[in-house]
């Protein structure tokens, strides 16, 4: 006879329940993990609010901290012991695309390719999961990143978001004295501006809100500033002698904002379009200009392999602190409140606890 596990379920727009579904058997090459917490994505919040392509109903969860609590026999229990503390990239890695093999896994043509469907146990039939939001996932050992025993789950939640953020900032270049500007005061804009200033930057915060604007210099923000008081691109421009910043990070999804994040770029800096763009209108983008400053304008999207396995590391070593970050713990029968509270605009990280 099947075990049975609970997970929290979108079931339909704004409605979330926990229901019974049929647990995951243990594969030969894979790991089963017990979850013990996992956050809420503004991916989760837009699939329970309506604003995603996603079919419902659907198991989301991609931040996720538990353990490993099963093994299958082609898995090296040595090296994947039982109750080892540990973290999930759950991103998928084909390891043989274009991308993948040139070190790009976060472009894995496969990315989204991956999915498992759970029976449920009260007739309703089967369940699409894309994610750790149940008491039990069924991952790769790949997919296994290390956490330190010590690390408060909640804190270990961290890691896919910061790996994401990690990712950005290798793609802005940050040198030694550089001045970088975070647009958006956030979870990622935060995550942003505590990862530049582990670079060696001076970090300018754009941000209309007070409150954030404060954690943000908590967080070791050096100016920060509110768009609808000062004109962003002429008020970095007067802190950078007319020149612009050498990073500018956008982490709104904001399409005038991302014109404006180009503006506010010095010749042969890096701009990064790091949230997606909700609704996606295009902006203008002159090409002399770009010839004449070689300024790069660039994306970034997902954790990479190697952007996971540094976030871990900063996580685990202390030297990032996400705990200003988190904006209440719930649990899985308070799923739906979760859910509410994530998607408020006045909040940060929401975290589920299994």
């Amino acid at each position: 006879m099947s075990e049975i596990m609970k997970a929290v379920v979108i079931t339909e727009v704004n409605k979330v329940e926990v229901k019974e579904v049929v647990k995951p058997g243990i594969e030969r090459d894979k790991v089963l993990m017990k979850v013990h917490a996992c956050a809420l994505c503004t991916f989760e919040q837009r699939m329970f609010t309506g604003d995603s392509h996603m079919p419902l109903p659907i198991i989301g969860g991609h931040e996720l901290v538990g353990e490993i609590a099963e093994v299958g026999d082609r898995v090296n229990e040595k090296e994947f012991p039982v109750g080892k503390k540990i973290a999930a990239r759950l991103i998928h890695s084909c390891g043989k695309c274009y991308f993948c093999r040139r070190g790009e896994e976060n472009l894995c043509t496969e990315i989204n390719s991956q999915g498992t469907k759970y029976e449920t146990t009260d007739g309703s039939g089967r369940i699409l999961s894309i994610g750790g939001l149940s008491q039990y996932v069924l991952i790769d050992p790949s997919q296994i990143y290390d956490i330190d025993q010590d690390l408060a789950d909640t804190q270990a939640c961290f890691a896919e978001p910061l790996a994401c953020v990690l990712n950005s900032i290798e793609r802005g270049r940050i040198e030694l004295g550089d001045d970088v500007v975070v647009i958006g005061g956030g979870i990622m804009g935060m995550l942003h501006v505590m990862a530049a200033k582990l670079s060696g930057a001076r970090v300018i915060m754009s941000e209309p809100d007070e409150v954030r604007r404060k954690i943000a210099e908590e967080l070791g923000c050096d100016i920060t500033f509110s768009p609808m008081e000062k004109d962003p691109v002429k008020f970095v421009q007067s802190l950078t002698d007319g020149r612009g910043a050498e990073v500018v990070f956008n982490t709104t999804p904001i399409a005038a904002v991302a014109a404006q994040a180009i503006q506010m770029v010095a010749p042969m800096g890096r701009v990064v379009m790091y949230s997606s763009q909700h609704p996606d209108k295009p902006i203008e983008v002159s090409p002399n200009w770009l010839h004449n400053t070689e300024a790069v304008i660039t994306g970034a999207v997902s954790p990479s392999v190697r952007s996971f396995n540094r976030s871990v590391n900063l996580l685990t070593k202390k030297l990032i602190d996400p705990s200003k970050l988190m904006s209440g713990e719930f649990g899985m029968d308070e799923a739906q409140a979760a859910f509410e509270a994530a998607s408020r605009p006045d909040t940060f990280r929401c975290i589920i606890k299994f």
